[in-house]
């Protein structure tokens, strides 16, 4: 399994992760359901990026 690989694997998985922290942490705040939905998956999607283009520059 070569580097690249991994990344995607490990990196799927901490994006999941994270989107459910993220919803189910603001669940008991007054926010809808539609801005938690969009918060969990683009603050994952994001920090996913991120991580990726930090990832390549090696």
């Amino acid at each position: 399994m070569n580097r690249n690989t991994t990344f995607w694997i490990f990196g799927a998985l901490q994006a999941l992760t994270l989107g459910f922290i993220v919803y189910f942490v603001l669940q008991p705040s007054g926010i809808g359901n539609d801005t938690r939905i969009m918060l969990s998956i683009l603050f994952p999607l994001f920090f996913l990026i991120m991580e990726y283009l930090t990832y390549s520059k090696r």
